[in-house]
């Protein structure tokens, strides 16, 4: 009689776990609290964890909330799945809704970058786990944090020149404070850096062995709810100093770092390709194949963007970007580039204008114009 009960009960406890594994698999970003940790993680493994708006507005709500919890010293923010920790935002759907006057196109780029914001200037430690694949939106959700966590699986990238965009979520005030021209060269060809050489060049503040993110984030969860900044970075030096893995591997750009230097320090897009087709090298003329495949007005207003952007604080650098994102959406570019690598990925877009020659300095101006007084990003 007993048995009969318990089976039942086995059945309905299995039921229960199943849909609340189903409702969880659903969610597209999920919140928990492990003792004085609160955890974000990126839940869409399918899309690479790519970053949409309703993701943006929870985790900037959670970000509030946990920030005057006094139950929670530190946040942690990593990607479900394995690949990714965030690929990116959702500039499909956001392409798709300035065709049709959604104000999605405005809205999605203004929380983003408000939420990059807070970030930045959070009061409590955050920790991000760049494990996997972390391009455009998922560097703004991790970079401005105080800490960023880079494993041998990491790949980063800004490779928005190639979609008619800009590198946007504060790329215009991080790029510029790499070594040298380095933050120019990333932004102009979207060249990719994985493993070390991401913490190398201080994109990232630590690197970790994969294989031990889960002890690293059992060991965060086990500080007190008093833990300060330099408790988490001991925690974090603790497990970089463990990970031996690559530690004598050379920087991959370090042979061309001179070139990239000297080659990229042009105040004009005219004269980098001046530079790179008077240097002639192979190595000059691949940067040269990257770069004509790339949008000419999106490469013209990223090199501005980057050359103004040193002076500039984080708020000030959104700002600025925000301008750029709305004009982006009311040109032709954007949208053509994401038909070309996201929608019919056929990879050859047909840029208008076509030629670095032919985008007139007035349209960059344009681009950097103020929009109307409502319609500004206020930080």
């Amino acid at each position: 009689m007993f048995q009969r009960p318990c089976l039942r009960l086995r059945v309905l406890l299995q039921h229960i776990r199943a849909a609340q594994m189903s409702s969880q698999a659903e969610e597209e970003i999920l919140f928990q609290a492990r003792n004085h940790v609160g955890v974000v993680t990126m839940n869409r493994p399918k899309a690479l964890n790519a970053l949409n708006l309703s993701m943006v507005r929870k985790m900037y709500s959670k970000m509030l909330a946990w920030e005057t919890d006094p139950n929670i010293a530190l946040v942690v923010i990593r990607g479900a799945g394995g690949k990714a920790f965030c690929a990116g935002g959702d500039i499909r759907a956001v392409t798709d809704a300035g065709r049709k006057g959604d104000p999605l196109s405005q809205n999605f780029f203004k929380e983003e970058y408000i939420l990059n914001h807070k970030i930045g200037s959070y009061s409590k430690p955050y920790v991000a786990l760049i494990d996997g694949i972390t391009m455009g939106g998922g560097v703004g959700l991790s970079v401005h944090g105080m800490f960023r966590v880079a494993t041998e699986k990491t790949m980063f990238a800004m490779p928005e020149t190639a979609v008619g965009l800009f590198p946007d979520v504060g790329g215009g005030h991080f790029l510029p404070q790499l070594e040298g021209k380095l933050g120019i060269y990333l932004a102009l060809t979207g060249v990719r850096l994985r493993g070390r050489d991401i913490s190398t060049v201080g994109i990232a503040t630590h690197f970790v062995e994969s294989s031990k993110l889960e002890e690293l984030q059992d060991k965060l969860s086990s500080l007190s709810s008093s833990v300060g900044k330099e408790d988490v970075a001991a925690v974090l030096n603790d497990f970089q100093n463990q990970s031996q893995l690559d530690v004598d591997k050379e920087f991959s750009l370090k042979p061309n770092m001179e070139k990239i230097n000297r080659l990229f320090a042009g105040d004009s897009m005219e004269a980098i390709f001046a530079a790179l087709e008077k240097d002639g090298s192979d190595w000059s003329i691949a940067q040269l194949d990257t770069l004509k495949k790339m949008s000419p007005t999106s490469m013209k207003i990223t090199l501005r963007l980057l050359l103004e952007g040193k002076g500039r604080s984080l708020a000030e650098d959104l700002q600025v970007e925000y301008r750029l994102s709305q004009r982006c959406v009311e040109d032709r570019d954007f949208y053509e580039g994401v038909r070309a690598v996201l929608i019919d990925k056929d990879n050859s877009p047909q840029w208008n204008p076509a030629s670095i020659k032919d985008v007139a300095a007035s349209k960059v101006d344009w681009y950097f114009s103020p929009l109307d007084a409502k319609r500004e990003l206020v930080l």
